[in-house]
């Protein structure tokens, strides 16, 4: 493969990285906060005022995103603000990118096959 290919080519994240992604997003809470994220920037009991669920439990959720990757925190006084790092979100839009051409293929090859098996008069 040419040297300029290889530049340009996407590396795959190592898969402790899309496991703690996916692992991340497989809470509907977390899946929330990433929503509401993707707006503006929120401070913590921004964050949380909507849940019913007491703060320590929360900011385990809030603790799960940022080791995920998929959010940053910043401390300012005692407010501590956290904002999207959308980076980490695409590497959940690039696996899944990749299984969808995956089987695309796949399926674009059956269709193929069966048309040609109808075409030949097999059933």
């Amino acid at each position: 493969m040419p040297a300029s290919h290889t530049a340009t080519t996407r590396r795959t994240p190592p898969a402790a990285i899309i496991d703690g992604v996916f692992r991340a997003l497989s809470d509907p809470t977390r899946r929330d906060v990433v929503a509401r994220l993707s707006a503006k920037p929120a401070s913590v009991s921004e964050l949380a005022a909507p849940y019913r669920m007491a703060m320590p439990s929360f900011l385990e959720h809030l603790k799960v995103l940022e080791a995920s990757g998929l959010v940053s925190s910043e401390k300012k006084g005692r407010v501590r603000t956290y904002q999207l790092s959308s980076d980490r979100l695409k590497v959940a839009e690039d696996w899944l990118s990749r299984q969808r051409r995956l089987w695309e293929t796949r399926l674009d090859q059956l269709d193929a096959y069966l048309l040609k098996l109808k075409k030949d008069g097999v059933t």
